[in-house]
């Protein structure tokens, strides 16, 4: 699904985040990726969702090389990635409804398909009786669902996470790690950068390790 090779990335200025990195990642594999602050992880994911390019190397995402998608490919690209994000980047002025439908609204889905799929989305991270609710008002745990269910609603074949748990207690940490496990159970390819390694450490899943833009292990599928 996913596939770094020999992939560099360098910044203007300098500063080298990722050097010479090749790794795989297997359809329907769930893996975690850790590393120290400033390690690369987030440079990493960029580079799947094309907010970057690479300077050196080659990615490629479900046999489609990035290096060739020409710009005015980039969205429909990144609706077949869904991104959960640390920090959930929900929008307050909208329902809990209407910022999981905006991914499928943008894509030009039918109202009927965005309502059924928005409430199916809601209920698979147990929020549908909250849909009409302002985001404002649910706990951290919550929002964190929300931001899932919005990354799921397309039903993409790959989910990345960007510290998902950055900001939630150990108890709500496993539930959405629980989370992501449903999904991956049921086929999607699941990566997740996280600091979390106490709660990584418990769960049976390949770790790749980051330093300093390259991997120290974990970089071979164990599938």
């Amino acid at each position: 699904m996913i596939q770094f090779d020999d992939v560099s990335k360098r910044y203007p200025g300098g500063h080298s985040a990722l050097n010479h990195l090749s790794f795989q990642v297997d359809h329907n594999e769930m893996v975690f990726l850790t590393g120290h602050s400033g390690a690369g992880k987030s440079t990493l994911l960029k580079l799947i969702m094309m907010m970057e390019r690479p300077t050196s190397g080659q990615v490629f995402v479900d046999g489609k090389n990035l290096n060739r998608l020409s710009s005015r490919k980039i969205p429909q690209h990144r609706r077949e990635v869904g991104v959960v994000f640390q920090n959930h980047q929900l929008l307050f002025d909208r329902t809990v409804f209407d910022n999981v439908a905006l991914p499928l609204i943008i894509a030009g889905f039918q109202p009927r398909d965005v309502g059924r799929r928005v409430r199916a989305a809601l209920d698979k991270v147990g929020l549908l009786d909250k849909e009409k609710k302002s985001p404002v008002t649910l706990s951290g745990g919550e929002q964190q669902r929300v931001g899932i269910a919005r990354a799921v609603v397309n039903k993409p074949k790959l989910l990345l996470a960007d510290e998902p748990t950055g900001n939630l207690d150990p108890q709500l940490s496993a539930e959405i790690m629980h989370l992501f496990e449903q999904f991956n159970q049921v086929g999607v390819t699941v990566l997740i950068a996280t600091h979390d390694l106490s709660l990584i450490a418990r769960m049976p899943y390949r770790v790749m390790s980051l330093q300093e833009g390259q991997i120290l292990h974990g970089g071979v599928s164990t599938l």
